[in-house]
């Protein structure tokens, strides 16, 4: 089984954490290593560059038949998706949550403190809980963005928890109450559909993590936002499911929301529900609403 994977510190562990697991069950891969629009175009915010630009690449290679399965963060991979194409696997959830990397903490930042995000959901969200703070883009990969807090460019700096502990960075960071992207958190494994491979990869999927991230991906698909409106979506599997969802403005003042509850066996029609519901009470006006923005 060819692998494919991006070649960052993190893409490497994510696909070795795959590679490791099928090594278990008795099968043997190759990794090849690709790389995608995101690696290439690292001056420009990502929501310019466009949706799937780290999978785009990878995608092709797979319906080419040059590489048999590929391990993705699942927040990268578009809901619009080729028809041949499946997640085969989704590994069981790590932290879907942001932290915030500082000498301070997020309420002690001083005022116009500079934080550095790609994300635009992270932008609004710390600007509507603190409209004082100066949010400027940063890209680059974990070890970049580390560097450029430790020169002082930046006050702090707002990750994903899941990264710094795939890379087993204890570094003091502070877990941020804000709503993380959709799929946050997941590693997946995409393949072909119908193939042996599929049956293979199978074997690592976690029923609970794929039920939550189908929930999110739902939404998500409804709402249509991708990655260039800020939307957070987190659903949790406890006893029932507990879906919180919103869509905000870019600069964070207005925010539409959605919290409620389902039970397992409702849980398709709950998320169609939940992105229908937002959708309508405004969050179709703030997504268009950035939209505009992107195009200028």
């Amino acid at each position: 089984m060819i692998i494919g994977s991006r070649g960052s510190a993190l893409a490497l562990a994510q696909v070795e954490t795959v590679r490791s697991l099928l090594r278990k069950n008795g099968i043997e891969t190759e990794l090849k290593i690709i790389k995608t629009s995101g690696d290439v175009f690292t001056n420009r915010p990502l929501h310019e560059i466009g949706v799937g630009i780290f999978v785009r690449e990878i995608d092709e290679l797979m319906l080419k038949g040059e590489i048999d399965a590929a391990v993705h963060s699942m927040k990268d991979i578009p809901t619009e998706r080729p028809a041949e194409l499946s997640i085969g696997a989704v590994l069981h959830r790590d932290s879907p949550y942001d932290v915030l990397i500082s000498d301070y903490g997020f309420d002690d930042l001083p005022c116009g403190a500079v934080i550095g995000t790609s994300s635009m959901r992270r932008r609004a969200q710390l600007l509507r809980l603190r409209p004082d703070l100066d949010i400027r883009g940063m890209r680059g990969n974990i070890d970049t963005r580390l560097r450029k807090l430790r020169e002082g460019k930046y006050d702090g700096i707002v990750l994903a928890e899941a990264g710094l502990e795939r890379l087993k960075l204890d570094i003091g960071a502070e877990r941020l109450i804000i709503t993380p992207s959709a799929n946050q958190g997941t590693i997946a494994v995409v393949v072909k559909k119908g193939t042996d491979v599929e049956r293979q990869v199978k074997l690592l999927d976690c029923g609970r993590s794929r039920i939550e991230t189908e929930i999110e991906r739902t939404i998500l698909g409804i709402l249509g936002g991708g990655c260039v409106a800020p939307i957070g979506i987190l659903a949790r599997f406890d006893d029932e499911i507990v879906v919180r969802a919103e869509v905000l403005s870019p600069g964070g003042e207005r925010c539409i929301s959605v919290e409620r509850s389902t039970e397992v066996s409702n849980y398709k029609s709950a998320a169609v529900e939940i992105g229908n519901d937002l959708k309508n009470k405004g969050g179709a006006e703030l997504i268009e609403e950035a939209n505009k923005r992107i195009r200028g």
